[in-house]
């Protein structure tokens, strides 16, 4: 399993790809919680479309996040382009009223980004292009 993270501003990037199971799964947590302050929030944004497979323990390791999360009071989890099978995971499992799904991790980061009102741009601006939003990254970790 690959595990490639990317910090910005308001949130932190996890890509996944590879194998998910359980030995991924002690890694994957491993990962989230040693980027866990990266964001305010924090705000975690999970790029799953690459993983060649999953089990359960994709549900583990968004649950631990949303458990976290809960027991703290703050942070959001995003999942960008989920499968069918992942999507009627959680709907299954209720984990899907506790993420927000989206289509793209580059315009999840501009939305974030545009939300936070700290860089002078209105919210109903147009979205910046990716080679901008790639600008911003601070920082970018395989492991």
């Amino acid at each position: 399993m690959r595990i490639e993270t990317t910090r910005h501003l308001h949130c932190t990037v996890m890509r996944a790809s590879g194998v998910l199971d359980h030995a991924g799964r002690a890694r994957f947590s491993a990962r989230i919680n040693a980027v866990w302050d990266w964001s305010p929030g924090p705000t975690l944004v999970f790029d799953l479309a690459d993983l060649d497979f999953y089990d359960s323990s994709v549900i583990g390791v968004l649950a631990m996040a949303m458990q976290r999360m809960a027991e703290e009071g703050s942070g959001r989890i995003f999942v960008v382009r989920p499968s069918d099978h992942l999507l009627s995971v959680l709907r299954l499992t209720d984990l899907l009223s506790h993420v927000e799904v989206r289509d793209s991790v580059e315009e999840t980061v501009a939305e974030l980004m545009l939300r936070s009102g700290d860089h002078g741009v209105p919210e109903h601006a147009a979205i910046p292009p990716p080679s901008l939003i790639s600008r911003l990254n601070v920082r970018r970790d395989h492991c």
